[in-house]
Formats: structure tokens, sequence, C-alpha cells
């Protein structure tokens, strides 16, 4: 990591003083016209952001002065984070324990390691290339990845895959992990799936894994598992322990053709919102999986003799509200094309009942949600039709109210917390093919917002 003093960045989107600090994190290869895959991550919790970079640097900053409380190396890429309260905290012996911080990695090992939030110092680390199995190739989408993480506190749950490529042949193997504080394992649940997404619901109790490609006997885009056991069960084919959690509570799963399915879960007082790539469209369900409401996000429509389509690739369902975020424009029959769906690239909530609050644009593809009750940080990178710089941004949203303020970027946004009165965003350079020019750097950017009420 560069060594350098925290500045301004200037003016936001709004024309502006903007409030961003900002921190440089060095050099990153620039991204392209096109969007690239997840290479950051960010979290902000108790007056500390934590940021991930695909080196495997991963630095804890104080949110008021950006100066760094500590830096480690993570042993592969550093692209997910998450906060684990409890666990030996090392202090003395008086049992103190001490919140940690988990981060997700993609490489050789596919490694979870959990660092003290103070110090840094690692508690432990687990390797799913264990589970997963060794990368074949040296390709990174052939190596063990970490896709999501998912805690209720003192409990960790991740999400983790590998893909193999032979011809015409894909396959996944993947597995959902449950973890107590120190590192124990508690239970496992594998498949030949891609999962893509995990979500507890507000008691702790159950979890959702959304699969956004299910190619070999796995058939569900949706299971929902117990935390803790219901029944003395062996799972996937046995050896596993029984009586700790990982039994199947229920299914669900768009019922269309071809492998895509789901893009994203997020529960809310024990319904689940569920964005379907199957049919592109935007689910509520029932516990068990009964449908409540479905909408039309961004279906096939026929535009200019082409059949285009977007797929919904985050939810979010907060208070009786679920907001829905599609991306890029593809077509049925070639996927590469011109043309624009009417609803890429956009933000639309609904009420409980299914019918339409607000709606409006995100302006470019958006990695992942940042979110902290009814408040939304979209980190928006490039749209690769438009190349538009001035569309770089930290665009921000309340679910009951729509839009607020967004701060501009010189390069895209790639990742983004939000966490009581500080919003962090992860910006990376971007080169676009028609004018060579490079924007941005690689850098932290953080800044103040009124708290949530």
């Amino acid at each position: 990591m560069t060594e350098a003093d925290a500045e301004s960045d200037g003016r936001d989107g709004n024309g502006q003083e903007s409030t961003l600090q900002r921190r440089s994190l060095g050099r990153i290869e620039s991204a392209r016209s096109r969007h690239m895959w997840t290479r950051s991550a960010v979290h902000a919790t108790g007056g500390v952001v934590v940021a991930g970079q695909w080196d495997g640097t991963v630095t804890a900053f104080e949110s008021d002065s950006l100066e760094a409380r500590w830096s480690v190396e993570h042993p592969d890429h550093a692209v997910g984070i998450v906060t684990l309260e409890g666990g030996d905290g090392g202090g003395g012996s008086d049992g103190d324990r001490a919140d940690t911080v988990v981060v997700a990695g993609r490489g050789e090992r596919g490694t979870i390691a959990v660092y003290d939030l103070e110090t840094g110092e690692c508690r432990w680390r687990y390797e799913t290339a264990a589970d997963v199995g060794e990368p074949v190739r040296g390709s990174v989408f052939a190596k063990p990845y970490v896709v999501a993480l998912e805690t209720d506190g003192d409990r960790l749950y991740a999400a983790t895959r590998r893909y193999e490529r032979d011809g015409e042949t894909r396959q996944w193997n993947s597995t959902v992990l449950a973890f107590d504080s120190e590192g124990t394992v508690r239970w496992r649940y594998g498949t030949d799936a891609s999962p893509i997404a995990l979500e507890l619901d507000e008691s702790g109790e159950r979890l959702a894994v959304g699969y956004n490609r299910c190619t070999g006997e796995h058939d569900n885009g949706l299971v929902v598992l117990e935390t803790c056991a219901t029944t003395e069960s062996s799972r996937n084919g046995g050896g596993e322990t029984a009586g700790v959690g990982g039994d199947l509570a229920w299914t669900w799963d768009p019922g269309t053709e071809g492998d895509r399915r789901v893009g994203d879960v997020s529960f809310d007082d024990g319904r689940l919102a569920v964005a379907s790539h199957g049919d592109k469209r935007g689910y509520l369900l029932e516990s068990g999986g009964a449908e409540r409401w479905r909408v039309d996000l961004a279906t096939e429509t026929e535009i200019d003799g082409e059949r285009l389509y977007a797929y919904p690739n985050h939810a979010y369902a907060n208070d009786g509200r679920v907001a829905f975020l599609t991306g890029n424009t593809y077509a049925a029959e070639s996927r590469e094309t011109a043309g624009r769906h009417p609803n890429e690239h956009r933000i639309a909530v609904f009420g409980e009942d299914g019918r339409p609050l607000w709606d409006d644009s995100v302006c470019g593809f958006v990695h992942a949600l940042a979110t902290d009750g009814s408040r939304i940080a979209v980190p928006c990178a490039q749209n690769f039709r438009d190349r538009d710089p001035d569309t770089h941004a930290v665009r921000r949203f309340d679910l009951e109210s729509g839009p607020l303020e967004h701060e501009r970027l010189e390069g895209i946004s790639t990742a983004a917390a939000v966490e009581g009165g500080t919003v962090a965003a992860i910006e990376e350079p971007v080169t676009y093919h028609d004018d060579g020019r490079t924007r941005g750097e690689y850098a932290l950017a953080v800044g103040s917002v009124a708290p949530r009420e």
C-alpha cells in the first residue's frame, strides 16, 4: 500500500463541495470498457473502515482521519469483508472477547481469515480449497472463490465455489460452511451449483442461499437451511455430524429453462425477496416458498427486432419495502447488442403489497450494494456502451423517500459500505477503449452522511 495523506476529492456530482477524503491504495491494473470481476472490498464498523485489495493487502483505517490502524497480507485476493463479534480476544485470563473482521479470499486456497479489529492479529484461518478442490488451471476463474459471507454476530457463514470447464462441459463445486467464533466448522452443505448470495433471517435460525447457475444435479435456485438442527440427519451422502444444523428447510426455483436461476436474496420479517435471473423478475416469498407477489423487472422485450433483457442482480428488503437493481442489457439471440432494455441499470422499489413506490437510474453496472436500515449506497461502475465518465459515482438512496445526494468519482466505484454516519467506497481506475485515457486511481474514499434515525 502506498502511504498518502488524506485529501478532499473536490466536488461531488451535485456541484457541491465533496465531503470525501481519499487514501491511495497503490496500483492496480486499470479496468476497461467492460466491467471486471470483483477485485476489492470495503467494510465500515465502529469508527473503522477496512479495505481489501486485489493484491491481498487488508488495511484498517480510522474513518475520521484515514490513518492506518494496521495492515496485513491476506493469502489470496481480498474480495469480501464482514464483522464477527466475539471470539478469543487474547487480552488476558478474564475471558475478554474481541470483535474481529472476516476477510474472504479468491485464489489458490480460497482462504477465510479472521483478524482482530484492534490489532490486525490473525485469530484463525480456513482454506476452502479443502472443500471445493484445488484449481486445475491458472485462470482466476478456476480458483476457489469465497463469494459470500454472512454473520449473526458470533457465528459465521460462508459460501465458496470453484469452477471447471472442459470443452462444453461446465462444472461447479460449492460448499456453504457454518463456523463458530473460534473457527470450528459446525456444518457443511455441498452442491454442484454456483452460489451467489447468502442471507440470514432476523432470528438467525434460517440461512437463504441463492444459486445463480445450476448445471448439475442440484436444480433449485434457492435453498433455505436451518442454522441449527431440526432432525437427526445425514446430509450430502453422509459423513456430517448430526444435530448441529445445515438441514434443508425449503427450496424454491423460478422454473425456467437453462441454468440461470437466482441473483440475490434478502429477508424481511420472515419473508424473502428474490431477484430471479431465470425470468428477470423480482419475487417476495412467504416462509416455505409460497409466492406473495412478483414483478417484471427487465423481462425479455422486443425492441427493433431484438429480444432484449437485463439481469436483476441485487435485492434488498427492509421494513416492508423491497428494492431490486438490474444490470447490463443483453440480446436473447446473441447476447451482444447495441440496443438498450428500458429497465437496464435501474433501481426499483416496491411496497409490501408489490405496488411500485419509486425507481431511478443507477447509470452503470453495480457489483454489490451497501445497506444500513433504510439506506442504500450503490457503487456505480462503468456502462460499457455509454462509457460516460460523468456517471461514475457512489449513489445513495432511501427506501422510503428515494434518491439522495451522490458523490462523483473520476474512476469507477466497485465497492461501498455505509454504517452510522460513515459512507466508504473503493475507486478503481478505468481506461475506455475509444479514447485510451485513464481516469481515476486505486483509492479508498470516505465521507460523512447523516446517521439514520
